[in-house]
């Protein structure tokens, strides 16, 4: 299309999007790896839910597994930024494998919290997706039946507890604001002596990233998350959009799977992206609105971040 006839669109493009602390820690953390043990390195999961990072990883050396058992003794294996069941290093430790845990330290704190509780007597309650890495993950920290999932206001009312009076709830990182506030409530409702975490379990990132889509919602025709389909904060954010006012919000993991057609006739854009798409695929997806349209870009800022992540000292050793 020559630049004469291209139709004018806004873009807003939200801030921040993208990459958070985690996940470039956990991109670091196989990256250095390779650096220092060499290729192969074995991951159990994706590092991050992101194909492309994925792919790039992959052809630097890293080789993914979906369990321990799946890796040689012999190698490197890295734990991904979901975080695991404690029975995974456990049974890393009694192979003498070499591990390096790459679980997001916001995920750590809630292992964390929910061991506290434990310790001190209480059964947990989960808020979280079935089946969802990091919801194994916390769960898989204590011993079974220590930890109920819930997942909607609906499993609040038909969760059974071993007793009332000593409870505790954790919620997974990547979840809805509003929906988990609506959970949080019931089980306040329900078991009124419940003790939740002292701040806020759901991390920075997804908070911060629902917020700028809120803020950027209501003025779009359309509203692109870039991210995967197994990304839990990706479509939390596709869902946030509809619920704050665009109701033509999609997922999208590169500009090929934008559907152009759909878009016609629209003079409003927002751009955003999950915790692990990497910014090359937001550049990618804005040029190619550029292609096909006069574009206007307006960013809009919600929130700055300055969150880094240290990675783990046998990394920042000499080999």
């Amino acid at each position: 299309m020559s630049e004469d006839t291209r139709p004018p669109l806004k873009l807003f493009l939200a801030a921040p999007r993208g990459f958070c602390a985690g996940v470039d820690r956990a991109i670091k953390i196989v990256e250095m790896a390779i650096e220092k043990w060499g290729a192969p390195v074995y991951v159990r999961h994706e590092i991050v839910h992101n194909k492309y990072v994925v792919d790039d990883l992959r052809a630097k050396g890293a080789v993914f597994v979906e369990e321990l058992e799946e890796c040689p003794d012999d190698r490197p294996v890295i734990f991904s930024a979901h975080g695991v069941p404690k029975s995974v290093p456990a049974a890393a430790q009694a192979r003498e494998m070499v591990f390096v845990d790459a679980t997001c330290p916001l995920v750590s704190k809630v292992h964390i919290e929910a061991a506290r509780h434990h310790a001190a007597g209480l059964q947990m309650i989960m808020i979280g997706h079935a089946g969802h890495p990091e919801t194994i993950g916390t769960m898989g920290q204590l011993p079974d039946g220590e930890v109920l999932l819930v997942e909607t206001v609906e499993d609040v009312a038909h969760v059974q507890v071993r007793d009332p009076e000593n409870l505790a709830f954790v919620t997974q990182t990547t979840l809805s604001v509003d929906d988990t506030t609506d959970i949080v409530a019931a089980l306040n409702a329900r078991f009124p002596a419940i003790v939740g975490p002292h701040k806020e379990d759901i991390c920075y990132a997804t908070t911060n990233r629902q917020a700028a889509v809120k803020d950027i919602a209501p003025d779009c025709d359309a509203l692109l998350v870039v991210g995967a389909p197994n990304s839990s904060n990706s479509k939390r954010l596709v869902e946030v959009a509809r619920k704050a006012g665009c109701g033509y919000s999609q997922l999208v993991q590169r500009a090929v799977d934008i559907d152009w057609r759909a878009l016609e006739g629209i003079q409003s854009v927002g751009i955003t992206a999950g915790a692990s798409a990497p910014e090359v695929l937001i550049e990618e997806v804005i040029n190619a609105f550029r292609d096909r349209f006069d574009t206007t870009v307006t960013i809009v800022e919600s929130a700055q971040e300055n969150v880094e992540f240290k990675v783990p000292r046998v990394l920042r050793e000499p080999a």
